[in-house]
């Protein structure tokens, strides 16, 4: 498949898009209102679109004026987004989860002048900053009953409403503002985590989206029948580019999911047929599925299990061609008690997933093969707009993130690190130079921070991370210093290791201030024989997590210690923990401790 029209920017692909499917019967977007899945047509979509851009023309906004976004998915998300896109404007989304302090860095940074917010709770986080963040002009709050009678405020239906007398006395603004967007234009300022410090605003042009997108569009098989459900953040590079843009430009219908919590429900109701996610959504479902199992009587676990032992041998028969009848008849049994169902529980219409964000375990992509649900991953980064490989619907390697996509080169430099190179790669770094040229060499090729080879057959396989920078499994990018320092300035810590990357959410191993921590003890009439016992007193575990508690209150809740172990000895460098400049062995510990890591993750999903 490909993109269905020819264009150069966004812009140029949303008016493509719109005009081809101007009378066309199928929603370009489907919204949960009053219980219900409502339609939004394409005529509709665009006509909404160039109301808001009128009406940001109105309140003052010019090209290369940068626009934030804080909501969930819905459809005022890619309304604002094209609007302020038709008039030349600079997006700077930022994720629903993130607090005010690191909202206030970002629009500082960027020269942030208006935000678009969605809800009373994400517009108390700007108001909260606004003395501190000068270039703001105006907030505008998409649900109408959260709006504010100040100045600064204005609803998203009042500046549609403002759009449209300033039509009325600009005809064809949008139409003119349009034609000077360039491909070569700054499309979007997305801040992601770096390895210490605060984030860096990632420069994102026009080509660098449409190239992807359409080479993304070549090689993943999206068309006018699809119906794609969105629930990762649109802040997300992934969703924004995949999930949204490609998706319009593929002609595919775009549901919302009202929540990540109703994904399930939405998916019984949607149906859909294609759903880009990251390998969380797989642990849960996988999770509540075993959970069931064990729960069952012992002839349905038997059943399930010889099912899904059916389901691989079919898998791994059809990709070497050699179905036998006999294998087919077990499967057709298989399909009947087991499989059909665990379909009928994504809308029964599922032809495939698109994973990316983090890595699909392995076993993860298997079981999911084997039921019939199959899932295509891909691997990228922020600066590569996202996409720099991806495996095909008839050409996959479980373990491996596919094939580069057509137009993007991948090799593996002298000590293993991932490079590419490609018209995806950002331009840079905002206002960081520095950043910028330890990124991209001077040939161009950008230094992905992952350790990886590429196989005989062309699969590129990462093995390892090179630099310390967590990627969760909701795919989430995590610096892990910034925040350990943060717990290592608290008296009652003396080392701090924080665990997380590829998982579901972050723990930590803490050792503590044992002087500190007897000292309290001791004046608390605490009880104890030596420091094992003293760490497992509940007294003391009680203090350490209102401490975490206290100390992580203004980071975004991905990046929040969930579980802790407190060790009852210090890391040293006679035990192999400490190199001799007294830096913690991350890999070294963590397989020490390997047993008490797990345990802060079991049982949870």
């Amino acid at each position: 498949m490909s993109v269905l029209v020819d264009f150069t920017t966004i812009a140029e692909m949303f008016r493509e898009i719109t005009l081809k499917f101007r009378n066309a019967q199928k929603p370009v977007m489907l919204y949960k209102q009053d219980g219900e899945y409502k339609a939004i047509s394409y005529p509709e979509l665009s006509r909404r679109v160039d109301l808001f851009a009128c009406g940001l023309a109105s309140l003052g906004f010019k090209r290369g004026d940068r626009i934030s976004i804080i909501s969930e998915n819905r459809p005022e998300w890619a309304i604002a987004d094209l609007g302020a896109v038709f008039l030349g404007g600079v997006g700077v989304p930022v994720y629903p989860t993130m607090t005010a302090k690191q909202n206030e860095f970002i629009f500082n940074d960027a020269g942030v002048s208006f935000v678009v917010v969605s809800n009373r709770f994400q517009l108390n986080k700007v108001t909260k900053i606004l003395p501190d963040v000068k270039s703001i002009r105006k907030v505008i709050v998409m649900n109408e009953k959260d709006c504010p009678p100040e100045d600064y405020a204005v609803s998203f239906n009042q500046v549609c409403k403002l759009g449209e007398v300033f039509e009325t006395e600009n005809p064809g603004y949008v139409a003119d503002s349009e034609k000077l967007v360039r491909p070569e234009d700054l499309l979007t300022l997305i801040y992601t985590s770096g390895t210490t410090g605060n984030p860096k605003g990632v420069m994102l042009t026009h080509s660098n989206l449409v190239t992807n997108m359409i080479s993304s569009a070549e090689v993943i098989p999206l068309g006018p029948e699809e119906t794609m459900l969105s629930f990762l953040p649109l802040s997300h590079s992934f969703e924004r580019m995949a999930g949204y843009y490609t998706g319009l430009a593929c002609g595919v219908t775009i549901a919302y999911a009202e929540s990540i919590e109703k994904v399930a429900d939405n998916m019984l109701e949607v149906r859909p047929t294609v759903v880009t996610t990251v390998p969380r959504l797989f642990e849960r479902i996988h999770g509540r599925i075993m959970k069931k199992v064990d729960a069952g009587k012992p002839l349905q676990k038997k059943i399930f299990h010889w099912a899904c032992g059916v389901g691989h041998q079919y898998a791994h028969a059809r990709k070497l061609g050699r179905i036998t009848a006999g294998l087919s008849a077990k499967y057709a049994i298989a399909e009947k008690l087991v499989f059909e169902k665990l379909r009928a529980r994504t809308g029964g219409r599922m032809k495939f997933f698109i994973s990316g964000g983090a890595a699909l375990p392995r076993e993860l992509g298997e079981f999911f093969e084997a039921a019939g649900l199959h899932i295509i991953e891909g691997y990228g980064l922020t600066e590569t707009s996202p996409v720099i490989s991806v495996n095909r619907v008839n050409n996959y390697k479980f373990g491996s993130v596919g094939q580069p996509i057509p137009g993007v080169e991948v090799k593996i430099a002298e000590d293993g690190e991932i490079l590419s190179r490609g018209p995806n790669t950002m331009i840079g770094y905002w206002n960081n130079d520095t950043a910028t040229r330890e990124m991209i060499d001077k040939d161009g090729w950008l230094h992905t921070g992952d350790i990886g080879k590429i196989d005989a057959e062309g699969f590129l396989h990462i093995t390892d991370r090179k630099k310390h920078l967590f990627v969760s499994s909701g795919g989430k990018n995590i610096a892990p210093q910034p925040i350990e320092n943060m717990f290592l300035s608290n008296k009652y810590v003396e080392q701090f290791i924080l665990i997380g990357d590829r998982r579901m959410f972050l723990t930590a191993l803490i050792v503590p201030d044992f002087d500190a921590l007897k000292e309290y003890a001791d004046g608390s009439g605490i009880r104890y024989e030596g420091t094992a016992d003293l760490v497992a007193k509940p007294e003391i575990q009680n203090l350490i997590e209102k401490q975490i508690a206290s100390i992580q209150k203004d980071l975004a809740s991905y990046e929040r210690v969930r579980k802790f172990t407190l060790l009852n000895q210090p890391f040293s460098i006679d035990d192999g923990e400490l190199t001799p400049t007294q830096k913690v062995k991350r890999k070294f510990v963590e397989q020490k401790y390997s047993a008490l890591i797990e345990r802060m993750y079991e049982g949870l999903t």
